[in-house]
């Protein structure tokens, strides 16, 4: 059973920082034979890519303006998201997730597995 928690999440000022991780308390989905990705979901809008991690180690972010890095410990099998300068409209649920894709993208339809969500919100 997969298995992938999200912590971190929280309430932060806007230009505040976050640092989201996510484990896998399951079989091994956060590792380097699985593409690895964070997304969120805001309000009233659809799901999105933020940062994707293909099997090579090779990171793909959204345009979010360098303030998003992405990292994946293969041996801890814990994947996180740094965020900085956040602002308001980053205030989302984000999620983790896992993809047998060797090189998934960051379409949301790539990815089989994922975890419960942590709630980031920014206030200005």
């Amino acid at each position: 059973q997969v298995q992938l928690v999200e912590s971190g999440g929280g309430s932060v000022q806007a230009g505040g920082s976050l640092r989201l991780s996510c484990i896998d308390s399951g079989y091994g989905y956060i590792d380097r034979g699985y593409s690895n990705g964070w997304f969120r979901q805001a309000p009233g809008k659809e799901r999105e890519g933020i940062a994707v991690i293909n099997i090579y180690g090779k990171t793909m972010h959204a345009d979010v303006e360098g303030r998003f890095t992405i990292s994946r410990d293969n041996a801890k099998k814990t994947l996180s998201l740094q965020m900085n300068s956040l602002n308001p409209e980053d205030t989302a649920i984000y999620y983790c997730a896992a993809s047998r894709n060797p090189v998934a993208t960051m379409n949301p339809a790539d990815f089989a597995y994922w975890g419960r969500g942590a709630q980031v919100t920014v206030s200005s």
